[in-house]
């Protein structure tokens, strides 16, 4: 039986590639962009934690509450 592979075939065009790097590296990168964007757009300090919510709106609702809450705090302090 032929194999449907012809693995004498040159390989095509590579369309891109991922340079794999340390993942501490990686990770203390995506925190430090993370909190960038904190700073940017001015969200505060959403506590941790697991949180269950019934619906996405009921989700959305408490996170406008935490961010008014941390954003309330921000000027007061200011």
């Amino acid at each position: 039986m032929k194999s449907p592979i012809n693995i004498e075939d040159p390989i095509g065009k590579t369309v891109g590639r991922r340079v794999l790097m340390d993942p501490v590296e990686y990770g203390m990168r995506l925190q430090e962009a993370g909190s960038q964007l904190q700073q940017t757009l001015g969200i505060g300090y959403i506590p941790k934690g697991v949180y269950r919510f019934k619906t996405h709106e009921e989700a959305d609702e408490w996170l406008m509450k935490m961010m008014s809450r941390a954003a309330a705090k921000r000027i007061k302090n200011t």
